[in-house]
């Protein structure tokens, strides 16, 4: 036998034995484990039967549950991004998002509270001008014609032109008046008052004791707004009004909004806030605002 012949015959017997051992090592990992050699290069393989893993590492990763993901909390972390970097607008964009789209993530209460006080910023700002008008007073104006000329206030157009006390208005004088439009939403299980300029959310506040009420109805309006000191009433053009306690009244159910600073007795029924939300309140809307109770 030639040199030649004994060479392809060592060859073929090689190939042979690299066959038989990758099937084997397939069976292995596959079927059964074989132990020897094959334990020693995959001590613990993943089986399939019938395309189905079945070790116990398998059935870990199948037993494993995603951590829940709450897309508000991912959005509010992009808002703070923007917030800081000084990018209000876009800032502002994903809040509302939140508070819209969002109400149950852990993260709507701060989201509130940050557009709200934008928001109250913006509104009462008289350097933007979105929403408000300019009147120029002609002869025979006055302020309270003026007001209800553009469904609005004198206390809230004393307040936009820095009034602090009522004056004499003249013809030609320029005045910043703002339409008082917002709907009031109150949440009986939430505890919370929000204002809602249509379907834009504005501004929130947290009720601090709501006194048991007869039956609502879905909606009611505003039918009266006043101001106490000492049981005394005050009218919007007086120099104490702004130190007087609001009240607003609703007309079904005979219910009233009011401050309370935590001393003096409850009344019964009413809906009690803190003494600085109930201004802001009681400057941001007028009699006849919608009020929509949930």
């Amino acid at each position: 036998m030639s040199f030649w012949t004994l060479c392809k015959l060592f060859a073929a017997v090689c190939v042979m034995a690299v066959m038989i051992f990758t099937g084997m090592f397939a069976y292995h990992v596959v079927v059964s484990p074989l132990g020897g050699i094959f334990s020693k290069i995959i001590p613990n393989p993943v089986h399939f039967t019938n395309n189905q893993p079945e070790n116990d590492v398998t059935r870990m990763l199948e037993a494993a549950e995603m951590p829940d993901i709450d897309p508000g909390e991912k959005a509010f972390q992009t808002a703070h991004e923007l917030l800081a970097v000084g990018k209000l607008p876009a800032a502002r964009e994903k809040l509302t998002a939140i508070v819209n789209i969002f109400p149950a993530s852990s993260s709507a209460p701060v989201a509130r509270r940050i557009v709200g006080e934008m928001n109250l910023d913006e509104i009462l700002s008289t350097t933007h001008m979105e929403g408000k008008q300019i009147h120029v007073v002609k002869r025979g104006d006055s302020l309270l014609a003026i007001a209800a000329q553009y469904k609005t206030t004198i206390d809230c157009i004393m307040y936009l032109n820095a009034m602090m006390e009522l004056r004499r208005i003249h013809p030609g004088d320029e005045l910043v008046v703002m339409p008082l439009d917002l709907r009031l939403l109150i949440e009986s299980r939430r505890k919370s008052l929000s204002l809602w300029d249509g379907g834009r959310f504005i501004r929130e506040y947290p009720i601090l004791h709501l006194g048991t009420l007869a039956r609502t109805p879905p909606k009611t309006t505003i039918s009266a707004k006043s101001a106490e000191i000492d049981s005394r009433r005050v009218q919007p053009q007086s120099k104490d009004y702004r130190a007087a306690g609001k009240v607003i009244q609703l007309a079904k159910p005979v219910v009233e909004i009011c401050g309370w600073d935590g001393s003096g007795a409850k009344p019964a029924a009413g809906i009690l806030l803190r003494p600085e939300d109930m201004e802001e309140i009681s400057l941001l809307t007028r009699v006849g605002n919608d009020v929509e109770f949930r």
